[in-house]
C-alpha cells in the first residue's frame, strides 16, 4: 500500500490524518421523521480513523427527500440527533461532513412527509422506478420549480448547512451528482428551460454555482466542499455537453475557494486531467469498482488529494488499521445495505476482533 495514503493532508479547515476517504452512503436507518439515532451515532463513530467522514446524504428540506429512512438536517429534532453522530465521531478522534442531498425528480410521494410529486427543474419524467413502504413503484413526472422557488431551494441549501455547523459538523458537502437535483439543473436531458436557469451552459450551472456560493457565504468556503459525477447516468440522467459543462462549472467553482472538489470518476480520464488542471484546490477522487492499490496510484501521481472509498468503509469500521496492518478485508453484504437496523451496519468485526 502506498506509504502516501498515511500522510496527513489539509481539507479546507480540517486537518487529516491520513488521505482516506468514507464516502457517503444511503444506508436508511434514521427514524421515519429523518433523525439520526444512537446506532448511526455508532456506525460513524466506528469509523473515525478514516481522514474524513462524508455521511450518507441529508435533506435539506422536506421536498428534498427521495427515499425511506433518510435523514434530514433542517428541524430541530435532526440537528438533535447529528448532533449525537457528530459528538461521537469527535470522541473517537475523527472529522465528519455532513452532505446536503435533495434529490429533485428522483423521489416518489410516498416517501416525502407531505406526499406533494417530486420538484425539478422541467416536467421531464425519468425514466426509473423508486423503492416505497408498498415496493417498487413508477417515479411520476416531477413538477418544475418556478425561479422564485428555485431561490427558496438555494435558501433551503443555505439554512441547512448552518444547521449541519450547529449540530457539530466539521462542514458540510454538497451533493451535485448522481442524478439528484443539482445534477438535473446541470444535464440537457432533464433540464429543459428557457429562463435563466437552462438552455446554454452558462444558465444550466447557475444553479450550483448559486448554491455553493450561499452555503460558502453561510459557514465559511474552507468547511463547503462539492461532490460531482461527470457521465454518470443514475436516475436516467444523459449529459450530451459533460466536458463542456464540468470545464466551465469547475471554472466557476474554482473562485470561490471551497475547501474540496470530490468527484465520483466513471472513466473518462481525458476529463479528469482538464478537472485537476481547473482546479486550485484539494480534489477528492473516487474510482468505483477499482482495486485500492490503483487509486492510492492517484495520490503519488498527482491526479487526487485524497480518495475516497465507500462499501469498504463499510464493511470495514478499522480499514486504516487494517491496511496499515496489511490486514485481510471484509467482504461487504450487499444484502444489508438498506435493511435496517444493526445488521450489516455496526457488527462487521475489526481486525483485532
Amino acid at each position: 500500500m502506498s506509504n502516501s495514503l498515511f500522510t496527513p493532508a489539509t481539507v479546507g479547515a480540517v486537518s487529516a490524518p491520513n488521505r482516506l476517504v468514507m464516502a457517503p452512503m444511503t444506508r436508511d436507518r434514521s427514524t421515519p421523521e429523518g433523525v439520526p439515532t444512537e446506532l448511526n451515532a455508532e456506525y460513524y463513530a466506528q469509523r473515525a480513523s478514516t481522514g474524513l467522514i462524508v455521511t450518507e446524504g441529508t435533506q435539506p428540506s422536506e421536498d428534498g427527500q427521495g427515499y425511506l429512512l433518510t435523514p434530514g438536517i433542517h428541524n430541530d429534532e435532526q440537528i438533535a440527533g447529528w448532533r449525537l453522530v457528530t459528538d461521537a465521531v469527535h470522541a473517537a478522534g475523527g472529522r465528519i461532513f455532513i452532505q446536503l442531498m435533495h434529490v429533485g425528480r428522483a423521489s416518489h410521494p410516498d416517501n416525502t412527509p407531505h406526499g406533494r410529486r417530486p420538484v425539478a427543474p422541467s416536467e421531464v419524467q425519468p425514466k426509473a422506478s423508486m423503492f416505497t413502504a408498498s415496493g417498487m413503484q413508477e417515479i411520476p413526472t416531477p413538477r418544475a420549480l418556478s425561479t422564485d422557488e428555485i431561490s427558496g431551494t438555494v435558501e433551503d441549501f443555505r439554512t441547512a448547512a448552518a444547521a449541519a455547523i450547529a449540530a457539530g459538523a466539521d462542514g458540510v458537502e454538497i451533493h451535485a451528482a448522481n442524478g439528484y437535483l443539482i445534477h438535473q439543473f446541470l444535464s440537457d436531458n432533464s433540464n429543459k428551460r428557457t429562463d435563466g436557469y437552462g438552455g446554454s451552459i452558462d444558465n444550466r450551472i447557475r444553479f450550483a454555482v448559486e448554491v455553493a456560493t450561499a452555503v460558502a457565504e453561510e459557514i465559511g468556503a474552507d468547511r463547503t466542499g462539492l461532490r460531482i459525477s461527470p457521465g454518470n447516468t443514475m436516475n436516467d440522467i444523459a449529459e450530451s455537453d459533460t466536458h463542456q459543462l464540468y470545464s466551465a462549472l469547475v471554472r466557476a467553482l474554482a473562485p470561490l475557494n471551497l475547501a474540496y472538489l470530490h468527484i465520483m470518476h466513471f472513466g473518462d480520464d481525458a476529463l479528469l486531467a482538464t478537472i485537476r488542471e481547473l482546479w486550485p484546490a484539494t480534489l477528492i477522487l473516487n474510482r468505483a469498482g477499482t482495486e485500492l492499490s490503483s487509486r492510492t496510484a492517484d495520490l503519488d501521481n498527482g491526479t487526487a488529494d485524497l480518495i475516497s472509498v465507500g462499501s469498504l468503509a463499510l464493511a470495514n469500521p478499522d480499514l486504516v488499521e487494517r491496511l496499515r496492518a496489511d490486514a485481510p478485508l471484509n467482504a461487504p453484504d450487499p444484502a444489508t445495505f438498506y435493511q435496517g437496523g444493526a445488521t450489516g451496519y455496526t457488527d462487521y468485526p475489526t481486525h483485532t476482533g
